[in-house]
């Protein structure tokens, strides 16, 4: 094999997919911290930066993001939606909300699988996937937390309505980034 024929190895090729799995950490971490005032709960931009990420990186990647935004907060940086300035950790994770967190890493995978080479329908049902996934976790590990009658009220409900409009607004936004790839800009 030449050297004309031998696949590229060199520093760009590895620093890429870190840099790119940085800034999807980095992306979860604004999405985690804005909130948005919403009926009935104020609205994060969390569900749109995952799978965001995941439809666009692709499941290695987009799980890397997620696995790296986990490892952060599980340090105790203060990356998660309400965490103090001094994070908290396992405890957090150990809370309510830790198969939501775990949801989002097996949906990252799971978007970002089905997403691949898809057009802007198959990528908004692949974060549709991802986002049951992310319910199905988080409302199984939620009912280690409060009773099953409760459940649907506290773990769903209140947020479907803004998950769903997140989805749409990701899948507009890939959307048009593949029209303005597409057209060379």
């Amino acid at each position: 094999m030449t050297s004309l024929t031998r696949p590229h190895t060199g520093p760009t090729t590895l620093w890429r997919p870190l840099a790119l799995t940085l800034a999807g950490a980095a992306l979860i971490t604004l999405g985690a911290k804005l909130q948005i005032p919403f009926w009935p709960v104020p609205m994060t931009l969390h569900t749109l930066a995952v799978m965001l990420i995941a439809a666009a990186l692709g499941p290695r990647l987009g799980m890397a993001a997620m696995a790296t935004y986990l490892a952060a907060g599980a340090m105790g940086l203060p990356v998660f939606s309400g965490s103090p300035a001094r994070g908290v950790g396992l405890a957090y994770m150990a809370g309510p909300t830790g198969g939501y967190l775990l949801g989002y890493l097996v949906a990252a995978g799971l978007t970002g699988w089905l997403a691949l080479g898809r057009g802007w329908i198959g990528r908004g049902l692949a974060m549709l996937a991802g986002l049951a996934t992310v319910y199905a976790a988080g409302l199984l590990w939620l009912s280690a937390f409060i009773p099953a009658s409760g459940l649907v009220a506290a773990g769903l409900a209140p947020f479907i309505a803004g998950d769903l409009l997140k989805i749409a607004l990701a899948t507009l936004l890939l959307s048009g980034w593949a029209r303005l790839r597409g057209r060379g800009a």
